[in-house]
């Protein structure tokens, strides 16, 4: 921790899987923020009105108050902002606002001690989580409500989760040995007055969404083959003509998942199945040249995430490893510096932007969903991807196959589109508009992470359908890698032959989607696009 070197990925990794991690203060880290803390202790016995160290806060930051008061005046600020409202924060996210809040304490310019840092830290490695309501934040000011319930439990008070079971935080500092903190002067303001909270939420849709990206490709490549489509849109030879890197990933991606595969066709297959037009005027095509757009243009959707998650990614390792309290002391200059740094602006931006590329992903899912169901566009597959039967078959008739489940994954992509609306520009002036723009970045974070938890619900059904698909096609056509993800599925959800519940299979699929393992062979960048484009390679030709 404070050594700049926290990466957004680490933090998410850390949050899902804590166990066996090592948390370790950078040792300069350390010396700087002891020199800080001096500078701050010398500035309170000088007199010297200090903002929210020795004076109120916010709008009552005219009323200067003595030495003596200061610790009294950090408690009460934790006190007072115990406002929250809504469900705790999911485990992982408050993991990450931990962490992330060590890390920025720990670069050394906030004036808070050694000891802080420490049980924070401390409490990590204990699994001892407080449970921090979700709402309350506008991003400016920092998370000022969200982060009060982590101080709190720092000093022995409210209620965390020690290990996965609710205890109180007195009681569960006690068992693992650890002594509650007493916040001494401006040690409780730079606890809340961050961005670590937004900074939680951003991490986790973050990395979730990374796995969506893939997903979506994969999905792509089922449906090419679910509806017998064209493998040419994926060709490298149309996406160097518009060589946006996430958009040539991921038609890179597809193109490799389509190798060898039985049940795509190549362009000129198409063109040679119609007659050529000869001295006729006129004729209608046997086959189509072109595939809707929820297939050709499928590269376009998911790379504008692509892009998306690498310049949010960018901003987010920026503001984990950044200072955004106030105010600031110059251990150096022996200075005390008042700003804004706590405000949101970055991290609301990145969420609005990657919520709404995330719920674009989710409507192309639910359009490939709606193309392989209709016997009016899924060439020839049956209606709802029922088994198929004949007039002799007692079963002819009564069952729907996906009918349903097509209805629940377009109510899943309008809710994902719904949220999709930027937050940050619904900026309020509040705290007697000393705070007269905020950022709502908070609110954009957990947007962008129940956008990514909805989407992962119509990925699951896609995943599903299109499996049902191509097994009506025959699996033994496929490609080898859209085979072995095929298969996967399957061991989570056996195909449809009749009616039945698939609410507990697509909660499973959810769960193999977060778990990474069908995800993980099929993310590591595709040799072809080595150098950014991809170069112009055979691949084995479908028949």
């Amino acid at each position: 921790m404070g050594s700049d070197a926290l990466r957004a990925d680490e933090v998410a990794d850390f949050a899902r899987r804590p166990e066996g991690r090592e948390i370790r203060l950078d040792p300069a880290a350390g010396e700087r923020m002891a020199a800080a803390h001096r500078v701050k202790d010398g500035l309170v016995a000088s007199g010297q009105p200090v903002y929210g160290v020795t004076t109120g806060f916010g709008d009552s930051c005219g009323r200067h108050i003595g030495p003596a008061k200061a610790a009294a005046l950090q408690r009460n600020l934790i006190s007072g902002h115990l406002a929250g409202s809504g469900d705790p924060a999911p485990a992982d996210v408050t993991r990450a606002t931990m962490l992330i809040r060590a890390n920025c304490l720990a670069r050394g310019y906030s004036g808070v001690r050694v000891a802080l840092v420490e049980l924070l830290a401390d409490c990590l490695r204990e699994d001892i989580l407080p449970l921090i309501p979700e709402r309350g934040s506008v991003g400016a000011s920092g998370d000022l409500v969200p982060l009060a319930y982590l101080a709190d439990m720092l000093t022995g008070n409210g209620r965390v989760l020690h290990r996965g079971e609710p205890r109180s935080a007195a009681a569960a500092l006690r068992r693992a040995g650890l002594t509650p903190v007493e916040l001494a002067p401006k040690e409780g303001l730079a606890l809340i007055n961050g961005t670590s909270f937004m900074s939680g939420y951003a991490v986790a849709a973050v990395r979730a969404a990374r796995e969506l990206a893939v997903v979506a490709d994969l999905c792509t490549a089922l449906t090419a083959e679910a509806v017998r489509a064209s493998s040419g849109p994926f060709e490298p030879f149309l996406h160097t003509q518009k060589p946006h890197p996430g958009q040539v990933a991921s038609a890179a991606r597809i193109r490799r998942l389509l190798a060898g595969s039985k049940l795509t066709v190549e362009h000129q297959e198409r063109v040679g199945t119609n007659p050529r037009l000869g001295g006729a005027g006129y004729q209608m095509l046997r086959t189509g040249l072109q595939d809707r757009y929820s297939v050709r243009c499928a590269p376009h959707v998911t790379g504008v995430l692509n892009d998306t998650l690498d310049w949010v990614t960018g901003w987010l390792d920026t503001e984990i490893n950044s200072t955004n309290d106030n105010p600031l002391f110059d251990p150096v200059a022996g200075e005390v510096h008042h700003g804004g740094n706590f405000y949101g602006g970055h991290v609301g931006q990145a969420m609005d932007a990657l919520k709404l590329a995330v719920a674009n992903v989710g409507d192309l899912l639910d359009r490939q969903v709606a193309l392989v169901v209709d016997e009016k566009s899924n060439q020839g597959l049956t209606a709802n991807l029922v088994r198929p039967t004949d007039d002799t078959d007692a079963d002819a008739g009564i069952h729907h196959g996906f009918k349903a489940a097509q209805i629940a994954c377009s109510s899943l992509a309008a809710e994902a589109l719904k949220n999709s609306a930027p937050a940050t520009a619904f900026s309020r002036s509040t705290e007697s508009h000393n705070q007269d723009k905020v950022s709502m970045a908070s609110i954009a974070a957990r947007d962008a992470r129940r956008t990514v938890e909805l989407v992962e619900n119509i990925a699951a059904i896609a995943l599903a359908a299109l499996c049902q698909a191509v097994d009506l096609r025959g699996p033994d056509r496929m490609a080898p890698a859209t085979r072995t993800a095929r298969d996967l599925v399957r061991t989570v959800t056996p195909f449809v032959d009749r009616d039945r519940r698939l609410d507990t299979d697509l909660a499973g699929l959810v769960g193999l989607i977060r778990s990474g393992r069908l995800t993980a062979p099929l993310a590591a960048p595709d040799a072809e696009a080595a150098d950014g484009l991809p170069a112009q390679q055979g691949r084995p030709r479908a028949h």
